[in-house]
């Protein structure tokens, strides 16, 4: 079924309540009606059955302590649509905590690999970073930061140049995003937050024998348990919001496509992924 074809499913009042579907003549005489959904509206009827089944049907609180996950952005070469994308997920699911999971920036002129002589200069990209990030500080005012590779890109720099960390601002500062708190590794209810530049997001769950929701490999999007005698954890690659057409992203050309998403984790419970349509 494409996204704009319709088929008939099975929902009760609650799940025709989440789509803002109109109410149903036979509602109070039926637990179930049946209505004509879209590809979308039925991934979101699934999200919810399948987040009811792991929590045993207890409804999401309005001051939960869900944490939603935002991919890397790489600014300024970030998709447009992928903020609101964001903020409409951290509504929905009532989220009171929020990651961003690595490379809010993407340094594309000071890369160790080679840069587009026709591209931005160092200046320009960086204050155009800096501007486009004003939305996201907007939107998310408090936010916790896992430093990703490209946004440590300059500090490595001066670290080969021999200059001391003191000459070097913090990135709060650079970045004009003052309440945002930028770490190497964050811990929410047990479940570790990394950027992820050691390997798979499964493979450094059952490394650490900890969930661990990562980003960093902008191709993948995906929630997964691994499950033991005597424990389970899962590994979460968030997506990403980059836009693939940019030339910053000329060097995975060849590559698959991003995967276009965020994540939200259900008190250190579960993880669902949601992709934004594209």
């Amino acid at each position: 079924m494409s996204k704009q074809e319709k088929s008939v499913r099975w929902l009760n009042k609650s799940e025709a309540i989440l789509l803002d579907l109109p109410p149903k003549e036979n509602d109070g005489k039926r637990k179930q009606n049946r209505y004509r959904l879209t590809a979308k509206q039925w991934r979101e009827v699934n999200i919810r059955r399948d987040y009811n089944k792991l929590n045993k049907n207890k409804p999401m609180k309005p001051n939960s302590n869900n944490v939603l996950v935002i991919g890397d952005l790489h600014e300024p070469f970030c998709l447009k649509e992928y903020l609101s994308h964001c903020k409409s997920v951290q509504e929905k699911y009532n989220c009171s905590e929020v990651v961003f999971i690595g490379d809010v920036i993407d340094n594309h002129y000071s890369s160790y690999h080679e840069s587009d002589p026709n591209g931005l200069s160092g200046g320009d990209e960086l204050t155009l970073a800096i501007n486009k990030l004003q939305r996201w500080y907007k939107a998310f005012p408090k936010a916790t930061v896992t430093i990703g590779n490209h946004d440590r890109l300059i500090r490595r720099k001066a670290f080969s140049g021999g200059i001391p960390k003191q000459w070097i601002k913090e990135y709060a500062e650079t970045l004009n995003v003052p309440k945002w708190v930028f770490t190497d590794r964050v811990v929410i209810d047990n479940v570790q937050y990394i950027h992820g530049e050691s390997g798979r997001a499964t493979k450094k769950a059952k490394d650490d024998m900890m969930s661990t929701v990562q980003g960093h490999r902008h191709t993948e999007m995906f929630t997964e348990f691994i499950v033991g005698a005597n424990f389970k954890v899962f590994g979460c690659a968030v997506g990403c919001g980059v836009d693939n057409t940019s030339y910053a992203m000329a060097y995975g050309k060849n590559f698959k496509k991003p995967a276009i998403g965020c994540a939200v984790v259900f008190g250190g419970e579960y993880a669902i992924n949601i992709p934004m349509d594209l």
